[in-house]
């Protein structure tokens, strides 16, 4: 992977990607539904994907709250999700239960990363608060018009990334304010995804009929007309372009997340990747991404390197172990290299901290550190969280909304195109391309949007 890196300017990354802010444009709004909706109310939550996450997500929400409707493609997942709810309207086609149940203050959503969009856009549309499933979505162009239209609307967001309610998420922001390891000069990633087939082994398997307990044109929602194809449902999406993001959009908004929120990394100056296996259709079997930031406030330039799935030989794509790790490297975590030791993390989000070298552990946690952040209401319940924000009629601190949530989201999928181009991505969040590269900025925006299905911010 090349070290070279030419510099552009930083811009703030709690900025997110518009000029208009909730602050600036929301609040009017949120205190309005915080007279409509009085803390002791009960929301009428609406669900839309309610298999797999979705149930879950659909289980959380319904934490005093009324589930009113349940909308998903498979009949399957319908019968699982009416078994819990009995008395909730079923419906196949979101559009057609958001349009007809007036009694939704807010809605879920867990269906396929395409999928996303369109049904995030419709109930902005009719000012429905709305928790969305990570990542938000799988183009850039469609997180550039998701979030204006959310701060338009005025709505109460959410991103389902649990991680980012969680007590350690603020309690490694408070630890690298406290100076853990010093000066961050570097950041290694690493998960063990794709679990899912990519590369070569997600090459399009031949046509079959569709089951009859799929509705398939609906599943596609807004992607062009496409055969079905077997296993594609209910998982295996997550491996093709067109579906999904790979394994970074998977779980770049669950690793990433504790650093970029402690670090307050912003847009990086140059992003550049090494893939293998990498086919017309499907994300590689296996990837780095190299991330540099030349001025992080406090700490100078960082480099953060993102490893994902398997090298040519079949063995994990890893970092090396960091230095005075006395066991080994974990298959999914992160270590950051400072000037004064180093911080490693076992596992997803920032749940299994230790600070190398010992000595450095035992002299920074000599004494405890005060609890300058505000915690989350649900750690752990980002659908709890949301629904109680609905209630007081505004975000809470430190929530994954949209004013977070798309940008990190922008983070993965940037990191995502110089996987699928190559090429060294320069990116102007202004003007909303990255410089001088056609072959990425052709990428920026979905090809084709099936007829009925285009959504936009201007519209709503």
């Amino acid at each position: 992977m090349k070290t070279h890196f030419q510099s552009s300017s930083r811009r703030s990354f709690l900025k997110g990607l518009t000029a208009t802010t909730v602050a600036g444009v929301a609040l009017p709004n949120l205190l309005l539904r915080a007279q409509d909706t009085p803390a002791g109310k009960k929301l009428g939550i609406g669900c839309i994907g309610v298999g797999g996450k979705g149930f879950s997500d659909m289980t959380n929400a319904a934490w005093e709250n009324e589930i009113v409707a349940i909308c998903d493609v498979d009949s399957n997942n319908l019968a699982k999700a009416a078994a819990i709810f009995p008395n909730a309207k079923q419906y196949r086609d979101f559009r057609e239960m958001l349009e007809k149940e007036k009694g939704i203050d807010g809605v879920t959503i867990a269906t396929p990363d395409h999928s996303h969009y369109p049904a995030a856009m419709h109930a902005i549309s009719l000012g429905k608060h709305i928790c969305v499933q990570k990542p938000l979505v799988n183009t850039l162009w469609e997180a550039h018009e998701l979030h204006k239209a959310a701060t338009k609307k005025g709505i109460i967001t959410q991103m389902g990334n649990q991680g980012h309610t969680y007590e350690e998420n603020r309690m490694l922001k408070e630890w690298f304010d406290a100076g853990v390891v010093g000066t961050v000069k570097e950041i290694h990633v690493w998960t063990n995804r794709p679990i899912w087939p990519q590369g070569m082994a997600a090459d399009a398997k031949p046509s079959e009929p569709v089951p009859n307990t799929l509705d398939w044109k609906l599943w596609l929602a807004q992607s062009p007309d496409a055969d079905y194809r077997p296993d594609i449902h209910p998982f295996n999406w997550r491996g093709l372009f067109e579906y999904g993001a790979g394994a970074l959009g998977d779980m770049g908004c669950h690793n990433l997340d504790p650093l970029v929120w402690a670090l307050g990394l912003g847009v990086p100056d140059r992003i550049e990747a090494l893939a293998d296996g990498l086919t017309g259709i499907a994300w590689p079997r296996g990837a780095k991404v190299e991330y540099l930031w030349e001025k992080v406030p406090g700490h100078g330039q960082i480099k953060l390197t993102w490893y994902e799935g398997i090298n040519t030989d079949g063995s994990p794509c890893l970092p090396p172990p960091p230095e005075g790790l006395d066991a080994p490297i974990s298959n999914t975590g992160f270590y950051v290299i400072g000037s004064e030791g180093i911080l490693y993390n076992q596992g997803d989000q920032a749940r299994n901290l230790r600070i190398l070298p010992e000595a450095r552990s035992a002299e920074f946690l000599a004494s405890p550190l005060e609890k300058t952040l505000d915690r989350s209401p649900t750690p752990g319940d980002p659908q709890r969280e949301w629904s109680l924000a609905i209630k007081q009629g505004k975000h809470f601190p430190f929530m994954s909304q949209f004013d977070y949530a798309v940008p990190l989201t922008e983070l993965c999928l940037l990191g995502a195109l110089a996987i699928r181009t190559g090429t060294a991505i320069k990116w102007d969040q202004e003007k909303y391309l990255a410089v001088g590269n056609d072959a990425a900025n052709k990428l920026i925006k979905r090809a084709q949007y099936r007829d009925g299905w285009e959504y936009s911010a201007d519209k709503i």
